[in-house]
């Protein structure tokens, strides 16, 4: 594909999003009907559609309109790239502008967030907020988590680069490495396939080396997901870990990711897990907005409403007080999203106190969108008896 087909192809895959497709299901469904784009195309594509996403308002702004062909003309603005060179309409590439795009895209949009929400984001953020809207229009960084079972980080950089993968230490972790060069190959290198390295973020990583564990021998991940909390911890511990799901088949691969990483994690249904306990440590990294996360789920930002918002913020107290009737007598409670919202962070615990006066916080952090990390936050609570 040229160029210019490229561009054309992510016009057309915005404007299946732009009518209600999720984003990765449009990119698989014209991959399918595309059997000529090859590797590079495939991912140049999908590099055009994901980076209007983290843009889709100033790339509107520029583009002079909200079709897919407007928001690609408008990033192509952006990037500083000639549109001239691009809409010829020769081959497949696009239509060559006309005299009202030609005149369109002289105004700016300097949030690209949806304005419903930019007052929470001013609200929790304060003077961090302009940074972390410029942030989340960039792509996030490729973070991996060493896993001490099996080596320190120097062998696993050493053996990723044998396998053309250049990765460096980061120091939000000290299980983390950023990835630099060879992204995409990191699931097909060797030290993936053994269980050396697993994606995962470098703000999780952080929270979760600064879970309380001492005298902690049976853990419950109440919100397991793909179960990288789980791996995370069975690599800082040999306590008996126990994930759940509300949607079991999020675990589904968990089993062989656990084999892969040397670990013994049990999955169980909530009846199972609740008859398990009372647990040491229950870790909730709970159904969020996702806000923290918007570079990598650009989607979601232009997706979420305020109704979702408000129904997020009865699930998280519903699964908190859930969480805690699993949590034994002087054990701790994880609370954790990849949300940078006051709401679904500082506002829920304070609720969660109110109405469980026999429990204490012992820590609250917040993590910043960062080149090493998305947005996220951590509260440990204690429960006294």
């Amino acid at each position: 594909m040229t160029p210019a087909a490229r561009v054309q192809a992510g016009a057309e895959i915005l404007d299946a999003i732009l009518a209600g497709e999720p984003a990765e299901k449009a990119l698989t469904q014209w991959a399918r009907r595309s059997r000529f784009a090859g590797s590079k195309d495939r991912a140049a594509v999908r590099d055009h559609v994901y980076d209007v996403l983290r843009r889709r308002a100033s790339c509107g702004a520029r583009g002079g309109g909200c079709s897919g062909r407007a928001l690609m003309l408008g990033l192509l603005r952006q990037q500083g790239v000639d549109p001239d060179e691009i809409f010829t309409g020769q081959g497949h590439a696009p239509a060559p502008l006309n005299p009202a795009e030609r005149a369109a895209g002289n105004e700016t949009e300097p949030y690209d967030l949806p304005a419903w929400i930019v007052p929470r984001f001013q609200d929790a953020l304060a003077e961090d907020f302009a940074r972390t809207a410029r942030a989340l229009r960039e792509r996030a960084p490729v973070m991996l988590r060493v896993n001490a079972r099996k080596g320190g980080r120097d062998a696993a950089i050493g053996a990723l680069a044998r396998d053309g993968i250049e990765a460096h230490p980061c120091d939000i972790a000290e299980t983390a490495l950023r990835v630099t060069a060879g992204a995409r190959r990191v699931k097909l290198s060797h030290p993936y396939a053994d269980g050396r390295v697993e994606l995962q973020d470098g703000s999780s990583q952080a929270a979760m080396s600064r879970l309380d564990l001492s005298g902690v021998a049976r853990v419950l991940d109440f919100c397991a997901g793909g179960g990288g909390k789980s791996l995370a911890l069975a690599a800082r511990s040999a306590a008996q870990i126990v994930a759940h799901d509300a949607m079991p088949r999020r675990m589904a691969d968990l089993p062989a990711r656990a084999a892969r990483a040397g670990a013994q994690i049990t999955l169980a249904g909530l009846d199972e897990a609740v008859a398990a306990g009372p647990f040491d440590l229950v870790v909730c990294d709970v159904p969020c907005s996702g806000s923290g996360t918007w570079r990598r789920t650009p989607d979601a930002k232009w997706r979420l409403t305020e109704a979702d918002l408000g129904a997020l913020l009865r699930t998280q107290d519903g699964i908190l007080d859930q969480a805690a009737g699993c949590v034994a007598p002087g054990g701790l409670l994880a609370y954790m999203t990849c949300s940078v919202l006051r709401e679904e962070n500082e506002a829920r615990v304070a609720e969660f106190m109110t109405r469980h006066p026999d429990w204490r916080m012992t820590e609250s952090t917040r993590w910043p969108v960062s080149d090493a990390g998305d947005g996220f936050f951590l509260a440990q609570l204690r429960r006294d008896r």
